[in-house]
């Protein structure tokens, strides 16, 4: 049974397919420690898989991480990921999920990314908090968008053998 409401979220305003991804810089937290550090850059050095996830220690951010390492997907591409956490709780969701190896994270504790990117999430009952939607993007080393998945109600998740499925074919 489930313990939790369903909910719709309005319309998002995303990138799309073929539409370049905005720029940001935030700081980004592997298993040692972070610095700022700018999408770009990272883009500069060939494909991002871009997953954007609720707070670290919310059920569905560890669903996410746990399946797209399940499936190996980290070590296919170069994968990170943006939420409200801070660094020091990024650390600890790398490490137990097993990706710190694998996987980076942005902090975004003010969801000034997430505005960006046109899915916000502002969270019922909770005045002045907004987090992430779900969404992966697969960009390119232009940031063009090559693959975009945004939730439509919560919780929800990507098919990940549609994102393994683009992976393969454009990383």
């Amino acid at each position: 049974m489930v313990d939790f409401e369903v909910v719709e979220l309005p319309e998002s305003d995303h990138p799309e397919v073929g539409e370049t991804a905005p720029d940001f810089t935030r700081p980004l937290v592997n298993a040692e420690s972070w610095e700022d550090v700018s999408l770009s850059e990272l883009t500069d050095e060939g494909p991002v898989l871009l997953v954007f996830h609720t707070m670290d220690g919310a059920f569905p951010a560890t669903y996410v991480w746990n399946n797209l390492r399940d499936r190996g997907i980290p070590e296919q591409i170069q994968t990170v990921g943006v939420s409200i956490s801070s660094p020091y709780e990024h650390k600890t969701l790398l490490k137990e999920r097993g990706v710190e190896a694998t996987v980076r994270l942005y902090s975004d504790p003010a969801a000034g990314v997430a505005a960006d990117y046109g899915i916000e999430n502002p969270l019922d009952g909770m005045t002045g908090v907004t987090e992430h939607r779900p969404a992966v993007f697969l960009l390119d080393e232009d940031r063009t968008v090559r693959y975009a998945w945004v939730a439509s109600e919560w919780p929800e998740f990507p098919d990940y053998e549609d994102v393994a499925d683009a992976v393969s074919e454009h990383a």
